[in-house]
Parts: C-alpha cells; structure tokens; sequence
C-alpha cells in the first residue's frame, strides 16, 4: 500500500487515500493484535518512547504494537525519570534516543514539540500529543472504530462533546473528518467552544459545523458522541476549571432510545457514567483496543 508520510506529527498532513491505507492495513493486523497471529516483521527493531507526560494508553499500546510485530520498545514513561531532571535539554535527549533506535514516538506539553524534534532527528518521529494541539494517531483508531463498529465514515453525523477548546484529539477528529462526507455538531460550553481557527478551517474546506451548548439540540440526530473530560491541568485558572466542571454527563437514561455509539479518548473523570459501560452504547473500551492494530499499522508503513 502506497504510505507518503514519513513522520506522523499532524492529521492534516495526511490526504484521505494514506488514512484510508492505514485503516486497511490494520484490519489486516487486527488478527495479530489479538494473538490470533503472529507476525515478527520488525524483529530486531527497536522503538524509543519519551513521554514528557502521562499516558496509559498510548504509551501501552505502542509498546504492544510494537512488540505483536517483534520489535523492542525502550524510553522512559515521565520526564521525572530522565535525566531532564538533571538539566539536559530536549534537544540532547531525542538526539542521543534516536541514535539508539529506529522510530521515536514523543508526548510533550509543548505545543509544536513533536515537529521540532522531526526536524532533529533521521528516524521517523510519532507525536504522541503536544499540549492543546494535535494527537494524530489518537484520530487514526478514532476513524477505524467508527469503521469497525458502524461499517463506514462518510454519511455519518458525529458530534464532539466537551472540552473542545483545549482538546487536541477533537482538533485533529475534526480536521480528518472534514475529509469524508460527514455532518459534525459541536457541543460545548461558551467557555470551551473549539478554538476559531480551527472553525475557520472546516469553514474555508466547506464543511458547515453546527455548534451549541445544549447536548439535547443534536442527541436524536448523531451516529456518534465523542465525549471528552474538562481538562483541568490545561486550566491557566483552577477557578475557571470548577465552574464549568461536569458540565455535561453521558449516562444511560440519556442515551435510552438513542441511535449513538459513545466514544471517548480516555482517561474519563465525571463526564459518562459507569452505568455506560456495558450497554451497547459504550465503546471506549473497544475504541481502546483499536489503537493496538491501527499503531501496528503505521509502525510497519514506517519503520524500515
């Protein structure tokens, strides 16, 4: 399958036809990621993971992505445990990483990081998420949920719900969106509404965005909720944070008679009830999942 990128820092440098590939390529690998197969294409191949902050998910399924496909993984899982700690700088750290492995995956607060450190380094670079901006491959495993589960993504209508100012994966969802025929609602606070620009964007590429606070305007008419948690620690003002905390609550009652699949990126605070879980309404746990054979795939287009 032809692949044309050779870093994965942004969404919108991907055109539809290399999401496209990458989402066939891991159902293909989808069988692996479930030990139902095996594969050992990149036996001998090493990943560094340097994650500046937290992660569960997408630090774990990388290393699992990688090892399905019988590779190594080494880096550090919190910038408290390397030797930034000691003073070195970001540039040091990601030179010598890179001279020790085949690809780099980063997650950084800085906005802009992962495209600086692409410019540094010769081996293909993955942002992992930096700060409020982009999360790419976060988007990738969102589209092949909805592909999986709902059998396409064009004519579907997907509304983004919450934190969309600070949310870097509904900005990189609704950039890749804009590319299939799909209707988009947003649904937010005043205070979180998605960041201008970005509107602006969808706007200039002819994509009409329905925007409201009222998560009732559009429940009887959407394919898909994309929750996401209030971000306190993207808060310059813990004050701002509390007023507008829990702002939104996906429950079952709800849901009930509702068409809607329910995703989220994940860690979830107050925003879906547990009460979620084990209806057929809640996906997340699935939409995990994804990101095992959807990292797999884009490891293999660029690891060599």
């Amino acid at each position: 399958m032809a692949f044309t990128q050779r870093d994965i820092i942004s969404i919108r440098d991907f055109s539809k036809s290399d999401i496209e590939n990458i989402l066939k390529l891991a159902e293909k690998m989808e069988p692996v990621a479930r030990s139902q197969e095996k594969c050992n294409i990149l036996e001998g191949k090493l990943l560094g993971n340097l994650f500046y902050e937290p992660s569960t998910r997408t630090r774990l399924s990388f290393e699992a992505a990688m090892q399905r496909l019988g590779g190594g993984v080494i880096g550090f899982a919190e910038a408290g445990v390397s030797s930034a700690t000691k003073g070195e700088n970001l540039n040091d750290t990601v030179r010598i990483v890179a001279e020790y492995t085949d690809a780099l995956v980063i997650r950084h607060k800085m906005e802009g990081t992962a495209r600086f450190v692409a410019d540094l380094v010769d081996v293909p670079v993955i942002n992992a998420g930096d700060g409020a901006g982009q999360h790419p491959t976060q988007t990738l495993l969102d589209l092949y949920t909805m592909k999986r589960i709902l059998g396409n993504i064009d004519d579907l209508h997907v509304a983004l719900v919450g934190d969309l100012k600070y949310g870097r994966t509904v900005h990189s969802l609704a950039y890749a969106l804009a590319m299939f025929e799909v209707k988009m609602s947003f649904v937010s606070p005043e205070e979180l509404r998605m960041p201008r620009e970005i509107l602006h964007d969808l706007s200039n590429s002819g994509v009409y965005v329905n925007e409201t606070a009222n998560i009732h305007d559009v429940l009887d008419q959407v394919d898909v909720l994309y929750v996401t948690r209030i971000q306190k620690e993207r808060f310059p003002d813990p004050k701002e944070y509390s007023k507008i905390k829990g702002a939104y609550l996906i429950n079952s009652k709800l849901l009930n008679g509702s068409r809607a699949i329910v995703m989220h990126p994940l860690p979830r605070v107050d925003e879906i009830s547990h009460d979620v879980d084990d209806t057929p309404y809640g996906k997340y746990f699935e939409q995990a999942f994804y990101g095992v054979p959807v990292r797999m795939a884009l490891l293999k287009s660029l690891i060599k």
